[in-house]
């Protein structure tokens, strides 16, 4: 019998304030990069969890298709991911 490996992945997730198309009523948008899906929610708990099921299936139907799984990101405890503002005349 075949064993199921379990590995955990961690995928960085940007979440921003953004507008629902078509209502422009406000929400967050969760963006994953490595695997270039985006999901939304009315707020960012809600943007979160929508996004993590997303990578779920979208692994899901990777596996199932034989694809290979991109990599999550290596991030050390002490990492910081942050952004810089820079203000700039074009």
């Amino acid at each position: 019998m075949a064993k199921h490996i379990k590995k955990i992945l961690n995928y960085q997730v940007i979440i921003y304030p953004d507008e629902t198309i078509g209502s422009n009523k406000p929400c967050f948008t969760a963006y994953c990069p490595a695997l270039e899906i985006a999901d939304s929610g009315k707020n960012i708990e809600e943007a979160l969890k929508n996004i993590t099921e997303l990578i779920k299936f979208h692994l899901d139907c990777l596996k199932r298709e034989r694809s290979p799984i991109p990599e999550g990101v290596s991030l050390r405890q002490r990492d910081l991911v942050t952004t810089a503002r820079v203000s700039v005349k074009v």
